[in-house]
């Protein structure tokens, strides 16, 4: 039974590397927002408008223990999930966890792009921006390292550097594809 926990900043790559290392491992993939948007017929963003933050981290941290109970899985998790309640420790009970680790101006570029997606950051201005990620990422950063692994998140942009990503991590955790017939 495999379980891979991938965390790190909004914009990191989580959810690019999961899918690849899940195809690549032969695992089922879940990326813990839209399991959620799913599990509710809602957006992240409509939920956190009915919910506030913390109603949203609660949802977040009971699907979090529903998928950490899944087999043979890779689960890209929200930004903030490693920080709410217990759910690093739960994370690191139940399986790998790997922090993909992005440099400043890596994140702040695909943010920038992607910027109306995320409702914690839809109505920053660049500077605003650029000042949240610079605060938030201080913050975050200490739980993030409690990870049993820590992988560069910056070479996602092409197949190639998603191929060497993958590789790496697999290395890094000790796991091999499964040989096909």
């Amino acid at each position: 039974m495999t379980r891979v926990f991938l965390m790190g900043f909004m914009g990191a790559g989580k959810t690019t590397l999961g899918k690849a290392l899940a195809r690549d491992l032969g695992l089922s993939f879940h990326d813990l927002d839209q399991y959620i948007e799913n599990r509710y017929m809602k957006s992240v963003s409509q939920l956190f408008a009915l919910y506030g933050e913390q109603g949203f981290r609660r949802i977040e941290s009971r699907l979090l223990h529903e998928v950490g109970e899944f087999e043979d899985v890779v689960v890209a998790c929200g930004g903030s999930t490693p920080l709410a309640g217990d759910n690093m420790d739960y994370m690191l009970a139940q399986g790998k966890t790997v922090y993909l680790r992005c440099d400043y101006e890596t994140i702040l570029r695909r943010l920038k792009i992607a910027r109306a997606k995320r409702p914690l950051i839809a109505a920053m201005s660049d500077s605003q921006l650029e000042e949240y990620i610079k605060a938030d990422v201080a913050r975050r950063e200490p739980v993030y390292l409690r990870s049993e692994y820590v992988c560069p998140g910056d070479r996602l942009e092409t197949c190639d550097q998603i191929a060497e990503t993958v590789a790496f991590v697999e290395g890094l955790i000790g796991l091999e594809k499964k040989q096909t017939l």
